[in-house]
Formats: C-alpha cells, sequence, structure tokens
C-alpha cells in the first residue's frame, strides 16, 4: 500500500485521481499532523473511493496526554467511524518513553471495526524494539515509524529489524519520514507499505498543495519497487 497525506478535499480527490492506495487524512500537516475537522472529514468521506484513515492527536505537544485528551481523541474516534473512515492513526507515550498500554487499551476498545495504525509516536520511545514487540502482540493492524528519530532512509536496519517482528503476527510496517522518488525502493525493501507526505506537495512545502504529477511519479515509483 501507498499511502499519501491529505490536508483539504482538494488533496484527497488528487492522491485518488494520481493512483495512491489509501490517504491519511490530517489538518496540521506542518506540525506532524493533528485531527482534522468534522467538516474535512465529511467532505473527504464523501469526496473519494480509496480508503481514508484518520488522525486522531488533539495536539501537538508531546505524546503523553492527559486523561482529558483521551476523551477528546475517544470522540475523535466515534465521529470518524460514524464518517465512515476506514482506519484512524494515533499513539500515546507515558512520562518515561514506553507504549501508555492502558491509554492504548482504552482507545482500542473503541475501534471496532476500524484499521488502526499506531503513529510516530514509536519513534520517540526509550527502546522502540523493545515498543516494536508489545505493538505487535496488541490488536492493531500497521505501525507508522522511520526507525527512530531522523528520517527513515538513516534507520533502515532498525526498520528491517521491526518489520521482521512484526512479521510474525502478520502487522504491518508503514515507512514514513523523508519518503521520495530516489530512496522509496530501498526503504520499501525494509517495510511493508510507503507514507508519502511533502514530497508530492508543490515546493515540497507542508504549506502548499498536492502535486498530481509528482503523485503519479510516486505511485510509478512504488509499482516499480514492488516489481507490480
Amino acid at each position: 500500500m501507498l499511502e499519501i497525506i491529505a490536508t483539504s478535499v482538494e488533496d484527497a480527490i488528487v492522491i485518488e485521481k494520481g493512483g495512491a492506495d489509501r490517504i491519511e487524512l490530517v489538518s496540521a500537516l506542518s506540525e506532524g499532523g493533528l485531527t482534522p475537522s468534522y467538516g474535512l472529514m465529511h467532505r473527504v468521506m464523501g469526496a473519494v473511493n480509496i480508503p481514508v484513515n484518520v488522525m486522531i492527536r488533539p495536539h501537538s505537544r508531546s505524546f503523553v496526554y492527559s486523561d482529558e485528551d483521551l476523551l477528546c481523541m475517544l470522540e475523535d474516534i466515534k465521529q470518524a467511524k460514524a464518517l465512515g473512515a476506514n482506519g484512524v492513526v494515533f499513539g500515546m507515550l507515558d512520562s518515561q518513553g514506553n507504549i501508555a498500554i492502558p491509554q492504548l487499551e482504552m482507545l482500542l476498545g473503541h475501534c471496532q471495526g476500524l484499521e488502526v495504525t499506531f503513529h510516530r509516536a514509536i519513534d520517540q520511545a526509550k527502546d522502540i524494539l523493545a515498543a516494536t514487540e508489545l505493538l505487535a502482540s496488541m490488536p492493531i493492524h500497521r505501525v507508522l515509524s522511520s526507525g527512530g528519530p531522523g528520517q527513515a532512509q538513516s534507520n533502515l536496519a532498525i526498520l528491517r529489524q521491526m518489520r521482521d517482528i512484526f512479521d510474525k503476527p502478520g502487522k504491518r510496517l508503514l515507512a514514513g519520514s523523508g519518503v521520495n522518488l530516489e530512496n522509496c525502493q530501498a526503504i520499501l525493501q525494509v517495510a511493508h507499505e510507503l507514507h508519502v507526505g511533502t514530497s508530492v506537495r508543490n515546493n515540497f512545502s507542508a504549506f502548499e498543495s498536492i502535486n498530481l504529477e509528482a503523485v503519479k511519479e510516486m505511485v510509478q515509483a512504488y509499482k516499480n519497487a514492488k516489481g507490480d
């Protein structure tokens, strides 16, 4: 699967037209992605037919969440599900840098019928491979990761170890951060799926729109890397 980030209805339409497999819908891409508004979710779900996974992230201060944050996230999950989202994307750590298991289990209890992606909070975990082992045992579908701090291209060895861990229970490793035409083949050797952000935007900027030709080029590069 090739997943591309959308921040608007227009983005989503172009991503589908360009041939990508899945959309991650966010707001505030420059902050790493936050929960999109109800209106944006509603309009995107009605505009495209490919799967849409919705970011559930109430703020960008950290991945350590209060009880009130969790209640907000729960309401957003319910809204995304009611609007027809394919899945939701979230992640949380405790103050020591471990996966916040009670919080994760609480949200997972309300995700029946949704694909769940644990996002790049894992890249800030105290021990990324221990966190990977834990998430491999949880009822999630995939983990989005760059293999630790920095971009995926710099962490190929860690990503390969993560993929091997996820292979056993049949989970998916979605590699993201800095994925582009030049490195997608190397990254796909150590991950199951690719996550693309600014490399298909005009001027490679989080503040500009998706470029249709760039999406088509990325889709073709992905297919070539997969041998399709």
